[in-house]
């Protein structure tokens, strides 16, 4: 269990009962999400810490999570909705409504698609996606992905830029919106919020978070873009993706006792 300069104390993680947490790169590593890192997640719930997955990914990866991965919560497509499970029941809530949020992702995949060019490609789980439209970057020289992400703000779009994905929608929501409905509904307030909630990112598009929360991680392969972030993670674990998920869930454990 180590960390990139300042390491965090018991006394700071010791009332930390929620870990909001993004997925890609930051849960899994190159791509899967391997056996420690999903025993920390069972033993962040055993200890009573719920965790919330949010992602940019899609409904489809969501649905499958909140089912059969011990979290609390998926928010999925950037803040599009949050889905819980009861009795392996699914339930969604929609940032506004589904019909709104469906139509204009019709209308915005429509005008996104003529700026890919042959050059860039839909995520390939663009069909299971309710809201959003996402578009595959990995490979990709930085200039292109951001020469593109330009060019679809200028449609209009709401923009995220992941480690893995173009993200865009439209719509007044992020990943830190529909968390922050969330944790209220739940009962959370502002003192709640700054004491007893967690973050752990690893990308541009988790700078919502690490500006909302302030009990923020960051896994080491957050370093590159580090001074894209507004706000910065207060704490960076030693090792990337999916082992530095394990560090920060020791963390959090060790601060338990």
């Amino acid at each position: 269990m180590s960390f990139i300069g300042p390491a965090p104390a018991p006394e700071d993680l010791r009332d930390v009962s929620y870990l909001l947490t993004d997925i890609d790169d930051t849960l899994t590593t190159e791509g899967r999400l391997l056996p420690e890192t999903y025993q920390a997640l069972w033993d962040l719930e055993k200890a009573g810490i719920a965790v919330v997955t949010v992602t940019g990914g899609s409904a489809g990866w969501c649905e499958h999570i909140v089912r059969a991965w011990p979290v609390a919560a998926a928010i999925g497509e950037s803040g599009a909705f949050v889905m819980t499970a009861r009795h392996n029941r699914v339930e969604v809530e929609y940032w506004e409504d589904e019909a709104l949020q469906s139509e204009r992702q019709r209308q915005h995949l429509a005008s996104v698609s003529p700026l890919l060019g042959g050059r860039f490609h839909l995520a390939h789980d663009q069909h299971f996606r309710l809201a959003d439209v996402a578009v595959d970057i990995v490979g990709y020289p930085r200039a292109e992905v951001d020469a593109l992400a330009t060019e679809i703000r200028a449609l209009g779009g709401t923009v995220a830029i992941s480690s893995v994905h173009i993200n865009t929608w439209i719509g007044d929501y992020n990943k830190r919106t529909m968390s922050e409905r969330l944790l209220r509904r739940w009962g959370l307030g502002d003192e709640e919020l700054a004491r007893q909630v967690s973050f752990a990112g690893d990308s541009r598009n988790d700078a919502p978070m690490f500006a909302f929360l302030n009990k923020t991680f960051g896994v080491a392969n957050i370093l590159p873009v580090l001074d894209d972030l507004p706000t910065k993670p207060r704490w960076i674990s030693a090792d990337i993706a999916g082992r530095g998920f394990v560090d920060i869930a020791k963390a959090l454990l060790a601060a338990r006792g």
